[in-house]
């Protein structure tokens, strides 16, 4: 892992999408994608792809700055800026924008991870 090291994801979620997850919730179906559907994204990204397999929540703040529509695409990214190798802390900023830009959400991560190397 390196400062600046990022990882991101795209997804596009339909209503039948949103009607499973209205149905495994218990939350009446929206016309925007929920928020936990967002932030889905960006525990995926922790998990899977950086810093990957092992990764710990210690921490996550996200600001929802937009609904984001159905249909559309939304690109998740996940960015490494800060590391603490004696501690197995990374810390991560969070992003999600539309096709056109818009930012949906934005926030930061911190998490402990294994084979933390890097400066600060």
């Amino acid at each position: 892992m390196d400062l600046g090291q990022s990882a991101e994801l795209s997804r596009t979620y339909t209503a039948l999408d949103l009607e499973a997850f209205a149905g495994l919730s218990g939350a009446a179906a929206q016309d925007t994608v929920p928020e936990p559907l967002i932030a889905a994204l960006f525990s995926y990204l922790l998990g899977v792809k950086l810093p990957g397999p092992g990764t710990n929540y210690l921490k996550q703040e996200l600001n929802f700055l937009a609904p984001a529509p159905l249909g559309q695409p939304l690109t998740a990214r996940v960015e490494i800026t800060r590391l603490r190798p004696e501690k197995h802390l990374v810390d991560l900023r969070a992003t999600c924008v539309l096709a056109d830009g818009k930012v949906v959400c934005e926030g930061r991560s911190l998490v402990k991870a294994k084979d933390v190397a890097g400066a600060n």
